[in-house]
Parts: C-alpha cells; structure tokens; sequence
C-alpha cells in the first residue's frame, strides 16, 4: 500500500471545491451519477472500435442507500480504472478524462460523453466525510481501491474486486446524513436525471426514460406522443396548443421539444418552465440567455452539448453559439406562427387568447421577430368582435383615422363593458375600435408608437369622441363667455385620489351633458407603475388624472344656469360630474357613497 498527495498547488482547494464550486450542494448525486453514465458510454466506444474486448452485458448504474452506516453508493459497469489512471484523473485535481477522451475519440462518441472539467467528482467531498472508489479497469489489470476524507492525502491499494466497474462509496458527514434516506437520493436522480441515456436503479425500480421524444426524429412520432410527453413534464397543466420540434446539428448541436402553452389568465403565466439538458443531463430551468426573452413562458426541453457551462453546469457563459441558438429559436417559433397563420387560421384565431402574448411580447422586444411579427398579429374589431390581421385593421384606419401628422390613431379600448359608451360614440364616427386587453398591452402600445413610426395609440376614453382622431379646439357653445365659466366653476368639485381638469365646450345637443375622459399619457404612467418598475412608485402616487368635458349645448345647462335654488344647483351638477366618473371606474370610497345616497334619494322623490 503507498500513501501518498494529491498534486495541488494549494491545501485550500478543497475548502473552495465543497463550499464555492458548486451552486447546492444537491449536484454532487448529479456529477458522479454523470461520471458512472460516461464510463459506460465510453465503454461502448472502446467496444464499437474493439479495443475492449468480452460482452459488455447490460450497462447500468445502480444507486443504494444504506440508511445505518450513512453511506450512498453509486456503481457503474463501465470502463473501470487502472491505478495509473486513478492516479491520473483522480489525484490531479481538474484533470479531466472524459475531455481527454472526446479528444482522443473524436467523432466515435463526443455527444455522448457529459464531463469535460474534471472537477465532477470532487463535489462529493461537499456532503462526504471520507470517499472511497473501488474499481477495476476493462483492462487485464488488478482493481485498485482509493481512500480520501477530503484533505489533500489519499491512500491507494489493491482491491479484490473481479468484475468491471466503478463503486463510488460516499460517507457522509453530519450535515449531510439525509442524503442516506433512499426516498431522497430518489427524488435528487428523478430531478436531475429523469432521461439519462443509461438505465438508473434503485434495486429493482428504473428511475429514468433513457428515450425522451427529442432524441427521436420528428417523423417518427405522433401528436399523442408530444402529448403524453408534455403531461410527463407537467402533470397538472392543460394541453398545449401545440408544439416545435428542434434538430440542428451545424453550425451547433441542438434538440428539443419547445410547448406553446395555453394561457387564459393573468396567474397561468410562468417563466422557467424550459429545462436545459446537456447529453440528457438536467442543467437547469434558467434558460434567458440561450431561449428570447418573449419565449420564457414557453415549455418544454432543450439539449445542446454545445451551450458552454461553467465547471457546475449551473450558469451560462457568453458565447457566440449561445447567440446563434437564441437566434435559431426565435426563426422557428416565427416559421411556427407564420405557417399556421397561412394554413390553418381558423385554429390560429381560437388560440390567439393565449397566441397573443408570445406575438406581441416577441415584437416589443425583439427587432428580428418584430418584422414577422407583422404579418401574423391579429387584432380584435369591437364592432363584431372578429379576429383581423393588423395589415388589414391598418387599411380601414388609415381611411378616417389619420391625424393631422400624417400617422394612423389606433383607438382601442381595455375594457368593452365600462368602456361601451365610449365605443359606441367613436363607431358612431366611423372609427374602428380594437381591443386591446391583454397582459403585455400596456407595454405594447407603447413600444409600437416607437416602432412603428406611423401610428399613435389613443384609448378610447382618453378623450370625447370629437378630440380622438385630432383635438377640436374651436367648438361654438350656445353660452356666453361668462355663462361658460359660470358653469366651469360648477363642476370644479374636490374628488378623492381625482385631479379634476374641467373644460366647456360646444357638441352636439344629443351628446351626454358631461363626458368623463383619462388622458392617455397620464393614464399609461399610472397603468405602467402598478405593474412597478423604477418609476413606479412615484406615478403610483400622483392622483389619477381625469379630464370632465362639459357640453355648453346641451338643454340642461339653460335651466341650470336659470334655477334659483343654488343647494339643489350643486347637487344636480354633482350626480352629473357623479355619472361621467362612475363610467369610467374612478368613482371611490366616499365618493360613490354619496353618489348611492343621491341616487336612492332621487328615487324616493
């Protein structure tokens, strides 16, 4: 037996390996369960090429438990190690035999081989207050047993082991004694390695599908095959809508099955539900770097050996493939959307409810998809609440409602039941009002005025029904001057939470008497803050900005002007102020208190 130091430059390595390398200390079952897959993978190269020799049986990797002794063992039936090659990739720390080994074979078996830092199997030390490796190479030569409690000296001696393999057997420390527990080293391999490309045991039970749908060919299954899988990764969800299969073998490697999910309220929506694998290894769900922006609430599963992964897989580096891949993804969804656009558009429209926030969240944040975006974004008409493409909504507006700067005014409403009054006085103008009630559509309109130079949004309370299109300011009243502002003085009334702009003007006698509006940059500076922001709080509270359009030519103001009861004046200015405000949803607290108390009152006499 010889006793000798592991060749490191410094005794504090292992201090960094166990607390800093990696991101949980849960990894550890992950790494050496990798490096038991490898073994075995390589062990099928060697084979394919005869430099192994005999049967390769049937290659696994078993994981036991034993909950006395606090031990977890993970055994592989694979290449093994002589001890020149324990001494080679064991006791140099970062030297890594599976990186040796793609170099070596390169092209028999790289995309199967997981490893590449060598620093894998050090993670053990995180729970463990001794290691042991037990194994014997496929090579004629005696097994070998290696012995470290996680300082910097190990023993190496012969073991009696005769057959083929690798026994990782890890003693845990205190802290880590749960990790003995059968049902929790389950779980971990489930986690993580629910589809290794190796069979998995814990005794008699597989704890993994060595075959997901994305290593097969999308010729070779059915839509019930996408379907079952996607219940397989999210059990409680609703079916998806449907579904991309990714293949790319140049200028990277990449596959994967990415679900449009369907998405009908505010608290469905998710984000990191794409897991990342590597050789069918889980990474991680946090995908931002390698999956756009707009696509985070998409699921599913991607595999690429190519996403460059620091030493503990848990974290992105920047990398030129990382780009190409982003951008790979986001011209497939688009080809997706596109085709089902031309070819099946009945079934785009039924599920544009959930379409709607990749599209539009894809062309507020993204130039490229942005341009496709166009051809496939649908908007709703209120006037028959028909889904129709922006092209063809944008023909129809720029017949009545471009302004005097030349760009189309888009005039939607949030809300078809509060708003409905509003609606009906700009259909009656001939204006199209689209709906706009989405998720993301606070953000949208204001990314396209800035993206599309030739539009302005305007919602459709923002202003009277006159002033939508371009302002009115030259609007004759039936009052004089001094019965304008006599007037004007009425409705400046004190509302809670309510800055109060008031304005006469002269419209159509058959127009409400006073017409409540929220003008459209304060309204958008409030909406935003209540979805937050670095500018939130400040707009959260500023008084809501309200504009009461008085209409000097309707017959009430004549009496009005006339009456001599000036209590009875008030009131009946104040249930008109009351109505306008109420129509569009501002009338609060004490407010609509005393509105309900009128109006119960009105009713009594």
């Amino acid at each position: 037996m010889s006793k000798n130091t592991i060749r490191v430059n410094t005794e504090n390595i292992f201090p960094i390996i166990k607390k800093f390398l990696y991101s949980e200390p849960d990894i550890f079952l992950r790494e050496l369960v990798s490096n038991a897959i490898d073994a075995t993978q390589k062990l099928k190269t060697l084979s394919s090429l005869g430099e192994a020799k005999g049967e390769l049986g049937e290659l696994k990797v078993n994981i036991s438990t034993d909950a006395e002794k606090k031990t977890i063992t993970i055994s592989d039936n694979g290449v093994g190690m002589t001890a020149e090659e324990v001494d080679k990739y064991i006791n140099q720390v970062a030297f890594s035999g599976a990186e040796e080994f793609l170099q070596k074979y390169k092209g028999e078996s790289g995309a199967s081989i997981i490893g590449h830092f060598g620093l894998g199997f050090y993670s053990s030390f995180m729970v463990s207050k001794q290691v042991e490796i037990i194994t014997k190479s496929y090579k004629d030569e005696p097994a070998v047993r290696w012995t470290c409690d996680g300082s910097p000296e190990y023993t190496l001696e012969t073991s009696d082991r005769t057959e083929r393999g690798t026994d990782i057997i890890l003693h845990l420390n205190e802290e880590s004694e749960s990790y003995s527990n059968a049902d929790t080293v389950k779980a971990l391999v489930k986690k993580f390695g629910k589809f290794l490309a190796v069979p998995v045991f814990m005794g008699e039970e597989q704890l993994n599908n060595t075959h997901p749908i994305w290593v097969k060919k999308a010729n070779e299954l059915k839509d019930e095959d996408y379907q079952a899988f996607y219940r397989e990764l999210y059990p409680m969800s609703e079916e998806p809508m449907f579904w991309i299969h990714l293949n790319v073998d140049y200028p990277f490697n990449l596959t994967g099955v990415l679900y449009f999910p369907t998405i009908k309220n505010t608290y469905e929506i998710q984000k990191n539900k794409i897991q990342l694998y590597c050789n069918q290894v889980y990474v991680t769900d946090e995908v931002k770097d390698i999956v756009p922006e707009f696509l985070m609430l998409m699921h599913g599963v991607i595999d690429s050996p190519d996403i460059p992964l620091n030493v503990s897989r848990s974290y992105l580096q920047g990398d030129p493939n990382v780009r190409k891949i982003n951008s790979h993804i986001t011209k497939k969804v688009a080809d997706k959307l596109e085709e089902l656009y031309k070819n099946e558009r009945e079934s785009y429209d039924k599920k544009w409810e959930s379409l709607n926030l990749f599209v539009k969240y894809g062309m507020m944040t993204d130039d490229k998809f942005l341009e496709r975006g166009n051809k496939f974004l649908l908007m709703e008409d209120t006037a028959d609440q028909k889904l129709y493409a922006w092209a063809d909504i944008k023909t129809r507006m720029e017949q009545s409602q471009k302004n005097k700067a030349g760009k189309i005014v888009v005039i939607y409403t949030t809300d078809p039941v509060h708003q409905h009054t509003y609606i009906e006085q700009a259909q009656a103008k001939g204006y199209v009002v689209v709906k706009l009630d989405s998720l993301v559509d606070n953000g949208f309109v204001s990314q396209m005025e800035m993206k599309w130079s030739d539009v302005q949004f305007v919602r459709v309370d923002s202003e009277i029904a006159d002033n939508l299109v371009d302002k009115q300011e030259n609007t004759d009243s039936v009052l004089s001057a001094e019965q304008s502002e006599q007037v004007k003085k009425l409705f400046e009334l004190p509302y809670e939470g309510l800055n109060v702009q008031v304005e006469v003007k002269g419209l159509s006698t058959s127009t409400a008497p006073v017409i409540a509006s929220q003008p459209e940059f304060g309204r958008r500076m409030k909406d935003m803050a209540s979805m937050g922001g670095s500018m939130g709080s400040f707009y959260a509270n500023m008084p809501t900005e309200v504009q009461l359009t008085v209409n000097g030519n309707h017959p009430i103001y004549s009496s009005l002007l006339q009456a001599d009861d000036e209590q009875k004046q008030k009131a009946q200015v104040q249930h008109l102020a009351d109505l306008a405000l109420l129509g569009l949803g501002l009338l609060k607290g004490k407010d609509l208190t005393r509105f309900i108390a009128a109006s119960f009152d009105g009713m009594k006499n």
